[in-house]
């Protein structure tokens, strides 16, 4: 990727840091538009039973009407700090490593392919997910946690505590972790800079936002598409087991086989339009945020 302006070359330091750079932002920036999906789609999923205590919502537009008479606009950007910890360097990651490697896979060929594009989302979605899999699970201990609030590094201490930092503690569920990004990332880099790279795009800047925006788009959601039931499987091996001290949910196959016979083939795609709703309008933030940052370092401080 170089600068719309400028021609001269980077050298390999500078690259990295810029990605570094860029990613980070795309993250942040992400995360802030987003947060108020993303305490929606929680609240959604963790609502009380029809006739039990809690808030209820017969819907998305209703949840966030009561949201927001009850507590405010600020409420939709609960519980920020977390993510913003986790996602700012975990896109920085991201990126960098995909961008780092995606020449390597070009195998002869002058330019990268989708091949090439693609392989390079798999490693950096296999980074991705060995990086952030201990911030997942905490997450989930968190957001299942409905008996008292924690903090972030108490809740960890305590998994450290009763399980250690190995498959049944921190980095239980690193394999679904792994596939879940690593199919995102296949299908999320391999469709954008395959579509980007063979069809016209236009020159006026508005319609070149716009086109990026629905590229991106179109990425993201292909994505969910494509990772959704190993995200499923992650959060059943992350999650409360049904039985105490009993691993039920441990292997990440065997988690989609026993979800597929319990519950049936749509199980493995509970939650997919949250999903979408916040991964497609992020992946589409994300890509353009980078590029735009990282075509403006190229161009002011190469």
């Amino acid at each position: 990727m170089t600068s719309l302006k400028y021609s001269g070359e980077v050298s390999p330091g500078k690259k990295a840091v810029f990605q570094v750079m860029s990613g980070a932002s795309a993250g942040f920036l992400e995360v802030c538009i987003n947060q108020p999906l993303d305490v929606v789609k929680t609240r959604l999923q963790l609502q009380a039973k029809p006739g039990s205590s809690g808030p209820t919502y017969s819907g998305l537009l209703d949840c966030v009407s009561k949201t927001y008479r009850q507590e405010g606009i600020t409420a939709f950007w609960k519980g920020i700090v977390p993510p913003i910890i986790a996602e700012t360097p975990k896109r920085a990651v991201k990126f960098l490593v995909f961008e780092q490697t995606r020449h390597y896979y070009q195998f002869g060929s002058k330019t990268p392919t989708s091949t090439s594009y693609s392989l390079a989302g798999i490693t950096a979605g296999i980074v991705e997910g060995v990086v952030v899999n201990p911030f997942e699970v905490v997450k989930v201990a968190q957001q299942m946690n409905r008996g008292r609030n924690s903090l972030a590094i108490l809740e960890a201490r305590d998994i450290v505590r009763r399980h250690g930092f190995g498959r049944r503690g921190l980095m239980r569920g690193v394999t679904a972790t792994i596939c879940r990004s690593s199919t995102f990332n296949a299908a999320f880099f391999g469709l954008y800079h395959t579509v980007k790279t063979r069809m016209p795009k236009p020159e006026n800047g508005p319609y070149d936002v716009l086109w990026r925006i629905a590229t991106g788009f179109t990425a993201g959601v292909f994505g969910c598409l494509l990772n959704t039931p190993f995200d499923v499987a992650k959060s059943h091996i992350q999650g409360p087991q049904p039985v105490a001290n009993e691993f039920k949910y441990e292997h990440t196959w065997r988690t989609l086989n026993i979800i597929y016979r319990e519950e049936g083939f749509l199980a493995l795609y509970k939650g997919l339009l949250p999903k979408i709703m916040r991964l497609g309008p992020g992946g589409a933030i994300m890509l353009v945020t980078f590029e735009f940052v990282y075509e403006y370092l190229v161009e002011h401080y190469a």
